[in-house]
């Protein structure tokens, strides 16, 4: 791809074709539901992809002066805000996306693929160490999958924690944690 004012071109049909994740364009990736309920808004995916392939990059963030509860935590002490929509991926206990927040990437979870029209979701602990805003999760995961009050890895049981992916700062907040006896 070439850039011209700022702009992404998209390679000819003759050239080789870049996915649309590289340099993201959201809106072919993902669907917004609006809702006028707070927090109701939500993400649903236009694509499908088998387990464990990447979403999207995340290329517009920038960092957050402080912790909100529309950013993402992505070392001990930094946020950001993600400045576009993929602040409408919502929580839940039983995700189908996961942040990495080392490479900048969304990815689809290892144990599942994405369909399209499925809500795009992700474990908020996974990132975040202590929720700028805690609340009760509404996720709808059954078989008591879902973990109720989400307050940040930090409050959470340590084996539940061990299903789901984990950042690398949350990995390191968790050893500190426990070497504190946490």
């Amino acid at each position: 791809p070439t850039y011209q004012n700022s702009t992404l071109t998209m390679p000819s049909s003759e050239e080789s074709f870049i996915p649309l994740w590289v340099y993201p364009d959201l809106p072919k990736l993902l669907k917004l539901e609006k809702s006028a309920e707070a927090f109701g808004s939500r993400a649903i995916s236009l694509v499908s992809l088998p387990a464990g392939s990447l979403f999207a990059r995340i290329t517009t963030a920038k960092p957050a002066p402080e912790k909100a509860y529309t950013s993402v935590q992505v070392s001990e002490k930094e946020h950001i805000e993600l400045n576009s929509d993929l602040v409408y991926i919502n929580h839940s206990c039983e995700p189908s996306l996961v942040f990495d927040m080392e490479r900048y990437e969304v990815r689809v979870v290892e144990d599942r693929d994405l369909k399209a029209g499925e809500p795009l979701t992700f474990f908020y602990p996974s990132t975040e160490w202590d929720m700028a805003q805690p609340f009760k999760c509404t996720c709808g995961a059954g078989g008591g999958k879902c973990k109720g009050l989400i307050k940040g890895a930090k409050d959470m049981d340590r084996m539940v924690l061990k299903e789901y992916y984990l950042n690398s700062h949350i990995v390191k907040l968790l050893e500190k944690g426990h070497q504190n006896g946490a």
